[in-house]
């Protein structure tokens, strides 16, 4: 059987089959790993931009772009612990399995020889629009929403994948042929019950569709020219993460994605005000790249040119690294807390998917100490902040359990409701909680302390310079930040490996020193076989920083651990044996 190869000008010229199941190229993928990516506009497509931005529809929920150099992922499969390294493995083997061994395919033999240096894969949302008003069922799920999923492949050699295949093993009958828009439409049944749609483009592209609507759709976009590289925020932004030879890469439709997800379920429905502000947003896209000491992820997100929301240009988070002492564990910094406070109490108010909700947050300090979080602490914090987690010195005073303490600092826009705020503070543990209000100094810096009832120091605050106020939670750890460390976690080693320092000035930066931090404490579960990753993570690093009014950029390293050199990958009929 011989299937014509149909360019965009519809003339046909006889060639063998130019067909691969859905399920096939589902492979690349690739063994569950997230991944990202990018784009622009006009002239010839830039290799910056993902393979099929020229064709993908601009209302794509998500892409993502991975590549098929089987070096790189040998290289990511060379990272982390024997545990880590084998439960990726067994990943990509599922994934292989599952989309492509049992249609009777062999990457190696029947994708690899033909196939570009890149894949894409769309998700479309419906194209009708979707609403949140659906009856919710009995199951606490709202009714399904149908999407679609479109692969562009590119062709690199015609007359390998002539050759292989030629013979299509996958499909139960014949190609059924159609024209749609002067293009061949080649529709099949797999083996695996699947409904499949081809069409090829520009006799250099495969698009492959698990609905032949979406083939439609993409034909349409590509001749209109109503695609991810057309649209202007996306052709603006993309290139600002451009990385030579990703890894993967990838674009999220944000508010489309939120009411998506938002329709799917009665217990995580977001509420309309939490809608209405993730529709100020438009795009969310980032690269992940290999390095030789593990992962870099570069991300940028950006608002509609039309959203009334915008971003304050403050980029200040600069100085609370000088004033930590190099055996931090774990840094947050950011140069305006109120202000951050305040943009994510938008979307996370009332938001059953927030991590930390704010009525939540505002209700227990309320009930811990009398006080009113945004009125009485947060409106004086209108400067740099840093939360932070410090190692204690070995002291047997203290229980052994107590190992470090958490240290927040914060510049004060109004030093005198802050002096006022923190004597309420005072107060309230000394006539609420029984604790011991103590006036001492450290060095010659005044300093109070809380003491509890059984006689153990609890917490120590005062001010550093002028107007940084600081509060020490948990082991006492005062006199590592007075007077001024001289070793600061600033100039650490650990600290400047793991930290991106391309962003100058940032806006909030974060450091995670994951070894020293599992040995003085363990970190809560926030999701599956989270301590296997946990065990091949040495730090994690992360910057941000307002571009302008609408955008931001984000630099993430995650510096993992080197591990055994991995064999290879059990092809289907070893695994079988």
């Amino acid at each position: 059987m011989t299937l014509p190869v149909v360019s965009i000008s519809g003339k046909k010229k006889k060639k063998p089959s130019l067909v691969l199941t859905l399920s096939g190229a589902g492979l690349l993928i690739g063994g569950g790993i997230a991944a990202y990516w990018l784009l622009t506009q006009g002239k010839p497509l830039s290799r910056d931009l993902p393979v099929g931005a020229n064709i993908i529809p601009q209302d794509a929920l998500f892409t993502v772009s991975l590549s098929t150099d089987s070096s790189q992922w040998e290289k990511l499969r060379s990272f982390g612990t024997k545990e880590s390294q084998a439960a990726l493995d067994k990943n990509l083997i599922q994934w292989r399995d599952r989309f492509l061994a049992k249609e009777g395919f062999d990457f190696k033999k029947d994708v690899s020889p033909w196939v570009g240096d890149r894949v894409t894969i769309a998700i479309l949302a419906p194209k009708a629009p979707v609403t949140a008003s659906k009856p919710v069922a009995s199951d606490g799920k709202l009714a399904t929403v149908e999407q679609s999923l479109v692969m562009v492949l590119p062709i690199k050699d015609q007359n390998k994948i002539q050759t292989v295949l030629a013979q299509p093993k996958a499909l139960k009958g014949k190609w059924v042929d159609r024209e749609y828009e002067g293009i061949t439409i080649k529709e099949a049944q797999t083996n695996s019950g699947e409904k499949l749609s081809t069409a090829v483009i520009e006799e250099r592209f495969l698009v492959i569709a698990d609905n032949p609507k979406a083939t439609e759709r993409t034909i349409e976009a590509y001749i209109g020219k109503a695609t991810l590289a057309a649209s202007k925020g996306f052709a603006k932004n993309l290139p600002k993460i451009a990385t030579y030879q990703p890894l993967a890469q990838f674009y999220v439709n944000v508010p489309s994605a939120a009411q998506i997800a938002s329709t799917t379920s009665a217990k995580r429905r977001l509420p309309a005000q939490v809608l209405a502000q993730l529709k100020n947003n438009k795009g969310l896209a980032g690269t992940v790249s290999l390095e030789p000491q593990g992962l870099r992820i570069k991300g940028v997100s950006w608002l509609k040119p039309s959203s009334r929301r915008v971003l304050a240009v403050e980029n200040k988070a600069n100085t609370m690294t000088t004033r930590l002492p190099e055996s931090t564990l774990m840094m947050f910094s950011g140069g305006n807390l109120r202000r951050l406070w305040a943009d994510y109490v938008l979307t996370s108010q009332k938001n059953p998917l927030s991590p930390v909700k704010p009525e939540r947050l505002r209700k227990g300090f309320k009930d811990l100490s009398g006080l009113d979080l945004d009125r009485d602490l947060l409106s004086w914090m209108g400067g740099e902040f840093a939360v932070s987690v410090v190692p204690q010195t070995p002291n047997r005073q203290f229980p052994q359990d107590v190992r470090a303490a958490l240290v927040f600092m914060v510049q004060a826009s109004d030093k005198r409701k802050a002096e006022a705020s923190l004597k309420q503070l005072d107060d309230a543990m000394r006539n609420q909680y029984q604790f011991k209000i103590k006036e001492d100094k450290v060095g010659q810096v005044p300093v109070t302390r809380w003491i509890g009832p059984s006689g153990t120091l609890t917490a120590t605050h005062g001010w550093l310079d002028e107007d940084i106020a600081f509060l020490t939670l948990g082991t006492p750890i005062s006199d590592k930040i007075i007077p001024k460390p001289k070793n600061i976690l600033a100039k650490a080693g650990s600290f400047q490996k793991a930290v991106p320092s391309e962003l100058n000035p940032i806006s909030t930066q974060f450091f995670l020193d994951m070894e020293g931090a599992a040995k003085n404490f363990s970190l809560p579960a926030l999701f599956p076989n989270q301590q296997s990753f946990l065990n091949a993570v040495n730090s994690v690093g992360v910057t941000s920083a307002v571009s302008d009014s609408r955008t931001t950029r984000y630099d993430i390293l995650l510096k993992l651990k080197k591990g055994d050199k991995p064999a290879e990958l059990p092809n289907a009929e070893e695994k079988s044996d």
